[in-house]
């Protein structure tokens, strides 16, 4: 099982959501996982993992098992120096119990010399999805993430993460799979 994680936030507070796949190429969700967030720590810059990882530790913590791996829709690593971005800190924090993959849609000054950062296109987008990853090579990372179900440039679990995490609800279907935080 895979779980692909985003969150949203609106004011102090923040919505985590988690769908979870059963393989890579899956074109449905197995399950809707969400968390409900009351008081985030303020947005530090260079620190957004402060902010952001509370949040997904509480949405997976509503799975009944660590999934085989974790998507997120950030970078593990950035820059040249290998510095830690959430999915490192996410990882760290799980004791690295499961790879993460991030992807980006958007660049960091410098990544296209970033070594641990692997452009992937899909569909007919000319706009790269930028993969890092840590516990999995980016190679393979990239590969998975190449494999992912949807026609558009976003794999479509991802595209369901994002709007899980602003909405709440899938027109009815999240009731039976929700597990409250």
């Amino acid at each position: 099982m895979i779980a692909i994680l985003d969150v949203h936030y609106q004011g102090q507070k923040a919505q985590a959501a988690c769908v979870t796949a059963s393989d890579w190429s899956s074109p449905a969700a197995l399950h809707h996982y969400l968390a409900h967030i009351e008081a985030i720590q303020d947005y530090e810059p260079g620190a957004f993992y402060k902010r952001e990882l509370p949040c997904l530790l509480s949405v997976l913590q509503t799975l009944p098992a660590l999934p085989q791996a974790i998507v997120i829709d950030g970078y593990v690593w950035l820059g040249d120096e290998k510095r830690a971005g959430l999915g490192a800190h996410l990882y760290e924090a799980l004791d690295g119990a499961a790879p993460v993959i991030g992807v980006a849609k958007t660049a960091f000054h410098g990544v296209a010399s970033c070594p641990d950062v692997v452009q992937v296109r899909r569909g007919q987008s000319q706009r790269p999805l930028f993969v890092t990853a840590v516990g999995v090579s980016p190679q393979l990372a990239s590969a998975r993430v190449s494999r992912m179900a949807g026609a558009h440039r976003i794999p479509s679990l991802l595209a369901l993460t994002d709007q899980l995490s602003r909405s709440g609800s899938m027109d009815g279907q999240l009731q039976a799979n929700h597990r409250p935080a």
